[in-house]
């Protein structure tokens, strides 16, 4: 009867972690799949297969690395900070690869919405990538299309 009346309180879910670059990017990849509200199986798989193949990780671990990526991104900060992050700690040419994976991401559903264009053009501009890098990945993602 008591706990009827007196509803025990849930525990208070695990802190998230700190970002890391490794962090930081799965959250910029989660990001840019939910720029159009909707994120769909084969976002999930393409994320999946990034992280995999960019952290040297078996598809269990990524998909791990993936959900706490996907806790992040909802209480993470703004864009800016995830890109600062990056920046900091991530040569240019990685950073350029990250902007190709984001492509690959967002057209993997097929959908090629104005928001994620939108997301992906104020994360490629956070993180330094020039305009001509920027057009390329672009240019070269839609090309699989």
């Amino acid at each position: 009867m008591f706990s009827l009346l007196f509803p025990r309180r849930k525990p208070d879910p695990k802190p998230l972690p700190q970002p890391t670059p490794q962090l930081a990017l799965g959250a910029l990849l989660v990001r840019v799949a939910l720029a159009d509200l909707t994120y769909r199986a084969e976002e999930v798989g393409q994320i999946d297969r990034i992280l995999a193949r960019t952290f040297d990780l078996k598809p269990i671990e990524a998909a791990k690395l993936r959900a706490t990526c996907e806790a992040l991104e909802r209480h993470a900060p703004g864009t800016p900070e995830f890109a600062r992050l990056l920046r900091q700690e991530v040569d240019y040419a990685d950073r350029k690869a990250l902007g190709d994976a984001m492509w690959s991401v967002a057209l993997a559903d097929g959908d090629r919405g104005e928001r994620k264009e939108i997301q992906l053009l104020a994360i490629e501009t956070a993180l330094g990538l020039s305009d001509e890098d920027m057009a390329a990945a672009r240019e070269n993602a839609l090309k699989t299309l």
